[in-house]
């Protein structure tokens, strides 16, 4: 298994598309265990121009979206194809989120997540994310695996 994921193999394990894809790309991966994404927060990303007009921000709630398809990914990746044909990852819980300081478009945010545990079809996670080395934002969050109806 490759230890750096690119969008293209990430549109191979993850439903998610256009606009609301998030991350870029996985690396440093160690298998079910944890990777770091990349998001490319662009002055053009789809919610720059609402959020805010003149002195945009990432919205935290796309940070904790991209937390979880994250983890999505790192654990597809890990686990048998067919494990996860013909499924999708819901968030469960959203725990002990802090956002630390604004995420301002044109930087490359990194997501350093860890797989805590799982139980059976539910799995736990911990992120932090950083941009050039300082804290944006942290959180724990849980996900199942269910049937695509």
């Amino acid at each position: 298994m490759s230890d750096i994921l690119n969008k293209k193999d990430i549109i191979n394990l993850l439903p998610h598309r256009e606009p609301m894809l998030l991350i870029d790309e996985l690396r440093n991966i160690k298998k079910l265990s944890s990777a770091t994404a990349i998001v490319n927060v662009k002055k053009d990303s789809f919610f720059v121009q609402g959020h805010f007009p003149g002195q945009p921000v990432m919205p935290g709630v796309l940070i904790v979206e991209a937390f979880g398809q994250a983890a999505a990914a790192l654990t597809a990746h890990g686990i048998p194809k067919e494990t996860y044909e013909n499924k999708l990852v819901f968030l469960m819980s959203v725990e002990k989120a802090k956002f630390r300081n604004p995420v301002i478009p044109d930087c490359k945010l990194e997501l350093n997540i860890e797989a805590i545990r799982s139980h059976g079809k539910v799995w736990k996670y911990k992120g932090e994310a950083f941009v050039s080395g300082k804290k944006m934002a942290d959180a724990q969050w849980s996900a199942t695996i269910v049937d695509r109806k």
